[in-house]
């Protein structure tokens, strides 16, 4: 095997990889900088915001993983130079992602009454009602954000939205200070302070793209809007036909760690706020693969509308290559640092020797995890979601859930339990998902 011509392709990975690292990362350390702040509140508040972000985490999810299909679209007719394609497919996804962020707010507020009937800690319930309250409402310029910052992704301009995130992240981490803790003249809000704190950043994240992206050239050709002659229902099918499934595979995800986090809340606060922990430094890894996916999903669109196939595979393996080296240290960091890295969060000892022993085993899965999200990447590049949405859904809820119930709440092994059946759901994801993606390249390359 010669490395060097997959190793040749580390550089221009990284530069369309690390601003959509830094922009996803933010997404996450919005919720990093809400739970280090509550969490100097105690247990119950840090709880109490790990269980409304899990109703926020599965509507965030379906939200982007919807707009995830728009990079591979707008990718392909960028290989393709047909600029009016784009211009139409980008509108028409803008239209669809904020419906979808309305309806999410929508759901999220029917919703949070269910909290009172999952078995948690009633001083958790209470204080994660009003927060998911206002969060709730951040998914609807969240949503729209997400629509113009997955169209710079398929344009190979990934440093916008990283640049918004970064933004926000400094609004957010100010407003936390002041609103929370009461600073000057604005009131002592606790966990309502945070959730104002994330809201106000989101729309400033929104408003700083749209501003940003209406100030460049290059991208005002995109920006003539559609006249109500130009809407088309077989657009809107096209990119729903493709988003919804691309969202599933995201919600099957998501939504087996949002499990983990409500079977953690009926075993009580402590295996709750350690559950919280060390899923958000889990959250943060994943980032930085979901990044190389996003990249994976560029550069196989942009092969794919050359139908350059055997260059598509090259360069998808180079990025399977490059995360495999990057969660081989993260994998080691969190074995290495996981007796540190909890007193972050919080200070109570009983919920850091919890959390230590999770990140024992999140540290065995950054592997699995990292690989699955890439090469699901460079499969939604091909445009292929069906066979992967049926994948994920086996490997999360046939195979992983199961087992976390099993080992943690039949067994009695808590949240260790609980994490082992994560580890075995990635796991099985991670290798069903290459046998797709070498089978569909190897078909096409035979075709050429």
């Amino acid at each position: 095997m010669n490395l060097q011509k997959y190793t040749s392709e580390f550089r221009y990975n990284f530069q369309l990889a690390i601003p959509v690292m830094i922009g996803h990362l933010g997404h996450v350390l919005v919720g990093l900088a809400d739970n280090i702040m509550v969490g100097r509140l105690g247990a119950a508040p840090l709880a109490a915001v790990s269980l409304g972000n899990s109703f926020v985490f599965i509507a965030f999810s379906l939200g982007i993983g919807f707009s995830f299909a728009i990079t591979p679209l707008i990718a392909e007719s960028d290989g393709e130079g047909d600029m009016d394609k784009g211009r139409k497919l980008f509108q028409h996804s803008l239209i669809l992602c904020s419906v979808l962020g309305v309806s999410m707010f929508l759901l999220l507020l029917l919703a949070s009454p269910v909290m009172r009937y999952m078995d948690q800690p009633p001083e958790v319930v209470e204080l994660a009602m009003p927060y998911l309250g206002i969060v709730a409402f951040s998914m609807i310029p969240l949503m729209i954000f997400q629509a113009y910052k997955q169209f710079t992704d398929g344009m190979s301009n990934t440093k916008y939205g990283m640049h918004a995130t970064i933004l926000a992240n400094i609004v957010n981490v100010l407003l936390n200070f002041v609103l929370i803790y009461g600073f000057w003249i604005f009131p002592r809000l606790e966990l309502v302070g945070a959730a104002y704190g994330t809201l106000i950043s989101r729309f400033v994240m929104m408003i700083f793209m749209v501003w940003i992206l209406n100030s460049k050239v290059k991208f005002k050709p995109y920006f003539i809007w559609l006249r109500i002659k130009e809407i088309q229902k077989s657009l809107f099918i096209k990119i729903i036909n493709l988003g919804f499934p691309t969202a599933m595979q995201m919600l099957f995800e998501v939504g087996v760690f949002t499990a983990a986090i409500w079977l953690a809340g009926t075993m009580g606060t402590i295996d709750q706020a350690a559950n919280q922990i060390a899923l958000n430094l889990s959250s943060m890894t994943f980032m930085i693969a979901v990044g190389l996916g996003v990249t994976a999903t560029i550069r196989v669109g942009n092969q794919k509308g050359l139908k350059n196939f055997s260059e598509l595979r090259r360069v998808s393996l180079s990025i399977f290559l490059q995360v495999l080296i990057i969660e081989c240290v993260f994998a080691f960091a969190f074995i290495l640092f996981k007796d540190v890295l909890p007193i972050v969060y919080i200070d109570n000892q009983e919920v850091v020797n919890t959390a230590a022993s999770l990140l024992l085993i999140a540290g065995l899965f950054q592997l699995s995890d990292g690989f699955q999200v890439v090469v699901l990447g460079a499969l939604r590049g091909l445009q292929d979601v069906k066979i992967p949405t049926y994948i994920t859904f086996i490997a999360y809820w046939i195979v992983g859930f199961p087992i976390s119930y099993i080992l943690g709440k039949v067994l009695g092994y808590g949240s260790q339990g609980i994490w082992v059946g994560l580890l075995a759901g990635l796991s099985v994801s991670a290798i069903l998902l290459y046998w797709r993606f070498n089978y569909l390249t190897h078909k096409l390359i035979d075709k050429e």
